[in-house]
């Protein structure tokens, strides 16, 4: 296996431009967001960074009846200081229920809820294994990575002697062209004017409810689109 510094040198040589998406960890990403990574030859989760509320490490949102809904995991209150990586899920609380009954609620008439129903809530039950919400967020998202037939693969911060918590600073260390950065997230993550908006155009899909409301995590295309995703990823790569 290369280590970084070896990735590096011969990615830079295969690949003279490098688009750069930076990220925090995020289990179910919004369409903005998987766009920046689709568009990526290298995407970094922000695992050293503090853990913010309005972050969206441990929350992701979907189609409600009335617009958007939030569905999230709770924090264990004394980690609510601490980098992402160290950040741990209270299993203390009762999350599952009420987070998989948002899903069913809002889903249950979707194209595609009968299809997924059983691997999604057996995906969720599993959290309930985790400790730490990193460890959640790499499941969940790789699981999600493969109902949608897609591979990314994200690498962590604190794998890469480069990273610098200034995304200037990161990515003249890497020699970085493009950058993108996380959708909305002025009230977490550094900002820099360098940064480049990968979605400019949200596509329209259907969806369970009648009418189209953007920014839902990938679960609400999943449900509605199924193997037909395809066609949504390929307008937004």
């Amino acid at each position: 296996m290369l280590n970084w510094l070896s990735f590096h040198s011969t990615f830079k040589i295969k690949n003279p431009t490098l688009h750069l998406a930076l990220l925090q960890p995020q289990f179910a990403p919004n369409l903005y967001d998987l766009s920046a990574m689709l568009k990526a030859d290298l995407i970094v989760w922000e695992d050293v960074e503090k853990w913010s509320r309005k972050g969206r490490s441990h929350r992701a949102q979907i189609r409600g009846h009335n617009g958007l809904q939030w569905i999230n995991l709770p924090i264990k209150t004394e980690d609510k200081q601490k980098p992402l990586k160290d950040v741990r899920i209270d299993q203390t609380q009762d999350w599952f229920e009420p987070l998989w009954n948002a899903i069913y609620h809002n889903y249950k008439s979707a194209t595609y809820f009968d299809l997924f129903e059983n691997e999604l809530r057996t995906d969720f039950e599993t959290g309930a294994d985790f400790t730490k919400l990193i460890d959640f967020d790499v499941y969940f998202f790789k699981r999600m990575m493969r109902y949608l037939e897609t591979d990314l693969h994200p690498k962590m911060a604190s794998d890469i002697p480069e990273y610098d918590t200034f995304p200037d600073k990161f990515i003249e260390n890497i020699c970085a062209d493009t950058l993108y950065l996380e959708h909305e997230s002025k009230n977490y993550q550094r900002q820099t004017d360098q940064a480049i908006n990968p979605l400019e155009k949200h596509p329209e899909y259907r969806q369970a409810e009648s009418g189209f409301v953007p920014g839902c995590s990938v679960l609400d295309l999943l449900l509605n689109y199924g193997k037909e995703s395809f066609k949504i990823l390929d307008k937004i790569s």
